[in-house]
C-alpha cells in the first residue's frame, strides 16, 4: 500500500467510518463523547508532533491572525444578533434558559467547553486534518469543504439534523479561518464564541449540552 492510498484509508476510517459507528452506539457511547474526543486528539498530536514536516507554531502562534480578524468580528457579531434574534421567536420558553436556570454550570461552561470540546475539535479537524492530508488533497479550498462535511458528518452522533446543519456551516467558517490565519489558536477562539453563544441562547440543547 503506498503512502498516498494509506492516507486516504485513514482518512475514510476515522472521519467517516468512525463517526457512523459512534451513531450507531450513540445510545451507550453518550457520556464517553469528551473522552473519546480526548484519546483521538492526543493520537493526532502525536501524530503531529513525530512528522518533522509540522510546523509546532501552528498550534501556539496566532499566525495570520490579523488577516481574518475583521471577518471573524462582523460575522459573529452579525450572526449572533439573527441567531439570538430567530431562535428568540421560535423557541421563547427556552430563550436564554441555561444561564437564567442554571447560572453556575452555564459559567463552568465558559471555562470547560473550550479546554474539552473546542480545542480537541480544532486539533483534530484543522490543524491535523489540513496537515496530514495536505498531501492528497492539495487544493485548500477542497480542504475548507472536506474539513468542514467531516466536522458535520462527526455531530451525527448527537442524533439530529440541526447539531450536523450548525457544525456544517460553523466547520465552513473555522476551516476557512485556519486555511487564511493557518493557527489553531484563533479557529478556537472562534468556535468558542460561536458554540458557548449557541449554548447561551438555548440552542445548545441540540448539541447535547448535558455531556459537555
Amino acid at each position: 500500500m503506498t503512502n498516498t492510498q494509506y492516507r486516504w484509508l485513514e482518512l475514510f476510517c476515522v472521519f467517516i467510518i468512525l463517526p457512523l459507528v459512534g451513531l450507531a452506539l450513540r445510545e451507550h457511547l453518550q457520556n464517553w463523547l469528551i473522552p473519546a474526543l480526548i484519546i483521538l486528539t492526543a493520537v493526532c498530536c502525536f501524530i503531529l508532533l513525530t512528522d518533522p514536516h509540522f510546523k509546532r507554531f501552528r498550534i501556539t502562534s496566532m499566525g495570520q491572525f490579523p488577516v481574518v480578524k475583521k471577518r471573524m468580528a462582523s460575522f459573529f457579531l452579525t450572526g449572533a444578533l439573527l441567531s439570538g434574534v430567530l431562535y428568540g421567536i421560535i423557541n421563547q420558553d427556552n430563550w436564554f434558559s441555561y444561564p437564567l436556570q442554571s447560572p453556575m454550570s452555564w459559567l463552568m461552561l465558559l471555562i470547560l467547553y473550550p479546554l474539552l470540546s473546542v480545542l480537541p475539535q480544532e486539533l483534530i479537524f484543522r490543524t491535523y486534518f489540513f496537515h496530514r492530508y495536505k498531501p492528497i488533497i492539495p487544493d485548500k479550498t477542497k480542504r475548507v469543504w472536506l474539513s468542514a462535511a467531516v466536522f458535520a458528518l462527526a455531530h451525527v452522533v448527537y442524533g439530529n439534523l440541526v447539531a450536523v446543519l450548525l457544525a456544517f456551516f460553523g466547520g465552513l467558517l473555522f476551516s476557512y479561518t485556519y486555511a487564511h490565519s493557518r493557527s489553531t489558536i484563533a479557529c478556537v477562539l472562534e468556535h468558542s464564541l460561536w458554540g458557548l453563544w449557541m449554548f447561551t441562547i438555548g440552542a445548545g440543547s441540540y448539541l447535547d449540552a448535558g455531556a459537555i
